[in-house]
């Protein structure tokens, strides 16, 4: 029968564990999103963390992306002035935003299994080894869960770093994919939530989350809803 680990044992890979992540801290170079629409500062956990709020600091510190071309904002969506069509239009990571009342219906069509809020921004176009980073603040140490809205044509993982350190992942992300959609393009925009997709400790004060997209990609990654269960 394997024994448990010494008590001294588990402080002191603990207190190496919270040096590692102090030293990342100390380090790290970006900072929380901010603009003229939105105040910025960490996103607070408990609460709805944005992904396309990723962290300002640009490719190798906030994000890494596989191009320096924002596929979505100024792309896709076309650079006409507009604060939705051009949100972080000169960064790499791709983002977009949810449409609602056009014809044929993109993100409020009848394939969703969770209909998302209208003018969502959220990060899409994912490829495998891409990451970004968010600054949170937590309320109080302790375990969460996270839900996760997003939409994935093929399905795939990610996985999250907590200060540099792995925490959660891979986590299996299901395909929305849906036969039955006649329009080609729309399997991108069928929603769904994955509830409690991961459970992680997280420690009181400021930290940085890492989502790293593991497998497939081809998923929308719009919020990350963080619960305290313990």
């Amino acid at each position: 029968m394997r024994r448990p680990l010494p008590a001294l044992v588990l402080l002191c890979a603990a207190s190496a564990l919270c040096a590692s992540q102090a030293d990342f801290l100390a380090h790290y170079k970006g900072t929380p999103y901010h603009d003229s629409h939105y105040q910025g500062g960490p996103q607070a956990i408990p609460g709805k963390v944005l992904c396309a709020y990723y962290d300002l600091g640009g490719e190798g510190v906030a994000y890494h992306d596989s191009d320096a071309k924002n596929n979505g904002s100024g792309a896709l969506n076309p650079a006409n002035g507009t604060y939705l069509n051009e949100f972080r239009m000169g960064e790499g990571v791709d983002t977009s935003y949810t449409k609602f009342n056009l014809d044929p219906k993109i993100d409020d069509n009848p394939y969703d299994k969770v209909v998302p809020p209208a003018n969502l921004l959220y990060v899409g176009w994912t490829v495998p080894g891409e990451w970004f980073n968010i600054t949170v603040q937590v309320a109080e140490a302790g375990t969460y869960t996270a839900d996760l809205l997003y939409t994935s044509n093929r399905g795939g993982s990610i996985s999250l770093d907590v200060n540099g350190e792995p925490v959660a992942g891979p986590l299996a992300i299901l395909s929305t994919y849906d036969s039955a959609d006649p329009v080609a393009w729309r399997q991108w925009h069928h929603w769904n939530s994955a509830p409690a997709l991961a459970t992680l400790h997280l420690p009181a004060g400021k930290s940085v989350l890492t989502v790293h997209i593991v497998t497939e990609g081809q998923m929308n990654l719009a919020v990350l809803d963080f619960k305290k269960i313990k």
